[in-house]
């Protein structure tokens, strides 16, 4: 819920009624309004166009053939609706589908993994960032993603390239600072060197560190 304002709108695409009703009753039961469920990819964007909800929760594999209908509708909603944020909570670590969804320049977008989210507040906590517009992705999905070979993240010192997986986790300087062992200003100062070695312009509309998680899970 947010803070003296009306609670966050949430819509929930899964093609089993128990995972959806079970998301709804926990959201709800924490504040979050339930804009609706969807059991499939076209009535997931019926939903959105109708509601525009400020985020949609949905899984990647989804009726009929159970494949990618889900990360093409979340892609869809991102390019239609960019002001609506998209979290896939999947059961797969689906690297590929990921990037098809995470390319996007504006964040508003996560990737979580079903068997991982043990507590409510871990998932209350992933939509809140999303709809700040931020970049939320499962910390197995950031393990893959580290093998890649690429440049210029490959430039990065190996503590940096901790700093940014951290990043690209959801972690803010202070809670980087905690899992490393160091200072807030110790991670500030390695958030500089970072976004110089890849070349992120600075400016108040450009989210440099949306943009270097960005470019760390296209690596």
């Amino acid at each position: 819920m947010r803070d003296g304002r009306a609670p966050v709108r949430v819509a929930l695409a899964d093609d089993s009624a128990i995972v959806r009703d079970g998301l709804a009753r926990v959201l709800g039961d924490v504040g979050f309004e339930i804009s609706g469920c969807a059991q499939d990819a076209d009535e997931l964007l019926r939903l959105v166009e109708h509601e525009r909800p400020d985020a949609v929760i949905v899984d990647i594999r989804m009726p009929p053939s159970h494949t990618d209908e889900g990360i093409v509708a979340a892609t869809e909603i991102r390019n239609r609706f960019p002001e609506v944020g998209v979290l896939v909570l999947s059961q797969h670590v689906e690297t590929e589908y990921a990037l098809r969804l995470l390319q996007d320049r504006h964040g508003r977008c996560g990737y979580l993994l079903k068997d991982r989210v043990t507590r409510i507040d871990e998932l209350t906590e992933a939509i809140a960032r999303i709809v700040r517009g931020e970049i939320v992705v499962d910390p197995e999905l950031v393990h893959r993603l580290m093998s890649r070979n690429a440049s210029p993240v490959r430039e990065l010192t190996p503590r940096e390239r901790e700093v940014l997986a951290l990043m690209a986790e959801g972690f803010t300087d202070r809670g980087i600072a905690a899992r490393l062992w160091v200072t807030q200003k110790t991670v500030e100062t390695h958030a500089v060197h970072i976004f110089r070695k890849l070349d992120l312009p600075e400016g108040a509309s450009y989210n440099r560190r949306v943009h270097a998680v960005l470019a760390y899970l296209r690596a």
